[in-house]
């Protein structure tokens, strides 16, 4: 798969414009693999986080815990080459499709972060864990859950 094809310095923003963000100027973004078709994640992304993301290849999202941009990748190395950018009928959701590096997308260590099924076999629905952890968060991060969940 080739790299978008990138807008050149100084060139209209009406691409930008096009993109409808919510009242705290942010549009969620969702992951998928380029090659697979598997969901990876969904992250928010602000009008800095589109751009740099269109600018250098790799997705770049804004973390509102955090409230910064988060390129991902930056701590863990499983960065996300990006293929190619979708817009939704609405404008207001965008997909990347994109290369996994490492093959773990998810800060639990599994590809992808829905990793949890609803099992309604029981006598209440439950969450259930299907995928397994390929890496233990402690050994990517130094630390158990960087996320503190």
């Amino acid at each position: 798969m080739s790299t978008p094809t990138r807008p050149a310095p100084g060139a209209s923003e009406d691409w930008i414009a096009a993109l409808r963000f919510d009242d705290q100027g942010l549009i969620p973004a969702i992951a998928q693999d380029a090659r697979t078709g598997t969901v990876l994640m969904m992250a928010w992304m602000n009008a800095e986080a589109v751009r740099e993301t269109v600018r250098t290849g790799r997705a770049v999202y804004f973390s509102r815990s955090r409230a910064r941009l988060w390129r991902k990748g930056e701590e863990s190395g499983h960065v996300q080459q990006v293929h190619d950018i979708r817009l939704d009928c609405d404008g207001d959701v965008l997909l990347l499709r994109i290369t996994q590096v490492g093959g773990i997308a998810c800060h639990t260590g599994r590809e992808r972060c829905f990793y949890r099924g609803l099992d309604l076999s029981g006598a209440q629905p439950a969450w259930v864990d299907q995928d397994p952890v390929l890496k233990d968060p402690a050994s990517i991060y130094g630390r158990p859950d960087p996320h503190g969940h």
